[in-house]
């Protein structure tokens, strides 16, 4: 019998065992035919990982229940938005989608106090609000919020799931989309599962990866990378409770669901559902690299791992077709490409471009990112890059080191410079970051900091230097600008907007201070907000100054880019434009709407040949910034230092 064949017989099975009295006529009709659409794919998928288990199609007959309940949950006004995303699956390719990450509590401080930052949003042009994780956590330490204590809570100090919904209910009709993180590579200890598991309970200790000794650990230890090596050494924790060793890829206190176990596919499924039907439009899939685990691998971006999220896929379609997954796959720029797929996940962060601007403003070259961009940024016509310059974690040098042997550079010295830059310890950098995760073996690290103190502002001001401080902003509207125009959504991070400055407080925070990355977790207040929206720039100190002049850049870019369909759905071409110190990209979208973006990444005016401008395909070409025009046929074409141009047919 065919693959089609038994997936038919299989799902009439289901349904005829299947009770759909709890659903109205219309959702079971609702819920069957989308059943009818997707279940085969998703028989597929989780055949193929639990198949051979001897109960696997009991747990796909409960997977089908936990589908049912989560139509049977789903509001009315959801269920009308899913019909709407399905007449218009692309949405997130608008000019308009623009993001902010924020924590809640650093912009709140509560879920209720948001309601009066939407002005503000609106005011900048935000359309995607992703809040970082808000739920039940541990206290001192969470990662961040990361380790998750209980899906279906918001942490009290920031409120309450009502609270929650409602805010999701305000967001969406001001047109803003609400992004949620989905943390389903670990639990923390204190989860219920875990909490079970520690009381002997077997069938959720089944739960996690638990070894009654060290010798399997050693075994899988031999080929795994240590992720946070300056908070314990290896990946297992021993647990004296239960007398067991527990995978912990993150820290001890986050254990590492099994997903061998078909049990533990379902209930994140139900869990997953429950925050898709708070009303958000993208899942943010965290970690989501390290879900599945095989003996005699690095443990990331296994097969199987692509297999289960794509089966979330499936499951999304038949309750939620309204909300997409973001891959969070900070990982080799090969292995990103293969989790972007509109049957697996419809946006994907873009960790090489981040990388390779901060690259390119320390080298004041562009080539390693235009080679890379040229492999590496197509991707499919039906998804889409979020692109970001910062976020709350740190920067890792995650670019091809193929692509850099092949323009002769080495990688390995390389990132130790960018690292020895970032951090203030190179001779002439501008920049004041933080060293984070410093391997004590080699020395090596990754990178925190604020955009502004990475940037140079932190410094200028300090020494009281205009020009310096010139330098530092047009070094921030240029990687923002680029965001904005090569195409993606372009996800602004919380206090970006604002050149907020590394905040050290954290040193001397007990629960905070063995982790750098609080350093670029900035607070924005209600004064911070409300100059950004109405204060005069004579009124101002410096850093004030600062402050307004980038807020003032962005929102300037941000209207423009939502006036222009070029700037959405659209092909990105990126061009070698002769000049070592500038970078270049084509749009062109199928209206014959065309956009040239030239970014010079030096202090100094940049020249090139007006040849690079018949890529518009036009006789003359305005200068959108600047609203300046330019004759195509002219000699030359000069940048200024650390500015780029926006030119369109």
């Amino acid at each position: 019998m065919s693959y089609a064949a038994n997936s038919a017989t299989c799902l009439e099975r289901i349904l005829k065992a299947v009770d759909l009295q709890g659903l109205s006529k219309k959702d079971a009709a609702l819920f069957t035919r989308r059943l009818r659409t997707h279940f085969p794919a998703l028989f597929e998928k989780y055949t193929h990982v639990y198949g051979h288990q001897y109960d696997c199609y009991f747990h796909l007959q409960n997977l089908v229940e936990v589908l049912r309940d989560g139509v049977k949950r789903r509001k009315p006004s959801l269920k009308q938005l899913d019909e709407q995303r399905l007449r218009n699956p692309l949405w997130y390719k608008s000019p308009k989608e623009v993001g902010m990450a924020c924590y809640v509590d650093l912009l709140g401080p509560e879920l209720k106090d948001l309601h009066d930052r939407i002005p503000y949003f609106k005011a900048l042009g935000v359309t995607y609000l992703h809040l970082m994780p808000l739920y039940s956590a541990p206290e001192g330490d969470s990662d961040g919020g990361y380790a998750v204590s209980d899906y279906r809570k918001v942490n009290p100090s920031l409120g309450t799931m009502a609270d929650l919904e409602i805010l999701s209910e305000a967001l969406q009709r001001e047109g803003i989309n609400l992004v949620l993180d989905f943390v389903f590579n670990h639990t923390s200890d204190e989860h219920a599962w875990a909490k079970a598991a520690l009381q002997g309970d077997t069938q959720y200790q089944n739960y996690y990866y638990l070894f009654d000794d060290k010798s399997i650990p050693d075994q899988y230890e031999k080929s795994l990378r240590e992720i946070f090596p300056q908070v314990r050494r290896g990946n297992f924790t021993y647990n004296e409770t239960m007398e067991k060793w527990v995978w912990t890829t993150f820290n001890s206190f986050q254990w590492d669901l099994n997903y061998s176990n078909p049990e533990v596919f379902n209930a994140i499924t139900s869990e997953m559902l429950f925050l898709a039907n708070i009303g958000c439009a993208a899942l943010r899939l965290d970690a989501l690299a390290f879900i599945w685990k095989e003996m005699g691998t690095n443990c990331e971006n296994q097969d199987k791992a692509h297999t289960l999220i794509q089966a979330f896929n499936c499951c999304l379609q038949i309750v939620a077709p309204a909300v997409v997954f973001k891959s969070e796959a900070i990982v080799h720029p090969d292995e990103v490409m293969k989790y972007i797929d509109k049957e697996e996940c419809q946006l994907s962060y873009n960790p090489l471009l981040m990388a390779l601007l901060w690259n390119s403003l320390a080298t004041r070259k562009t080539r390693l990112l235009t080679r890379s961009m040229q492999k590496s940024f197509t991707i499919s016509d039906q998804c889409s890059w979020v692109n970001y310059v910062r976020c709350h974690d740190d920067i890792g040098w995650t670019f091809d080191d193929d692509v850099a042997h092949e323009l002769g550079i080495n990688p390995h010295d390389h990132r130790f410079f960018l690292n020895q830059f970032f951090t203030g310890r190179f001779e002439g950098s501008f920049a004041n970051g933080v060293p984070f995760a410093e391997n004590p073996s080699n020395g090596d690290c990754r990178v925190c900091g604020s955009l502004a103190s990475l940037c140079g502002l932190e410094g200028a001001l300090a020494d009281n230097d205009k020009s310096r401080i010139d330098d530092a902003i047009k070094r921030m509207l240029l990687l923002y600008g680029i965001t904005f125009s090569i195409g993606g959504i372009p996800l602004l991070y919380s206090s970006d907007e604002l050149a907020k400055l590394n905040d050290y407080s954290y040193r001397n925070d007990e629960a905070k201070c063995h982790d750098d990355r609080w350093v670029n977790r900035i607070a924005v207040t209600k004064e911070d907000t409300q100059l950004a929206l109405t204060a005069r720039s004579q009124m101002l100190n410096q850093e004030q100054q600062a402050s307004l002049r980038v807020f003032k850049g962005l929102q300037a870019m941000i209207k423009v880019r939502g006036e222009r369909d070029v700037f959405g759905d659209a092909k990105t071409h990126i061009i070698d434009t002769g000049n070592p110190h500038c970078f270049a990209f084509l749009r062109a979208n199928n209206n014959g709407e065309r956009l040239l973006v030239i970014c010079n990444f030096s202090e100094h005016t940049q020249h090139m040949h007006s040849d690079i401008l018949r890529n518009l395909d036009s006789g003359q070409t305005k200068e959108l910034l600047t609203n300046r025009n330019f004759v195509i046929n002219s000699d030359a074409l000069s940048i200024p230092p650390l500015e780029q141009v926006w030119l369109a047919n």
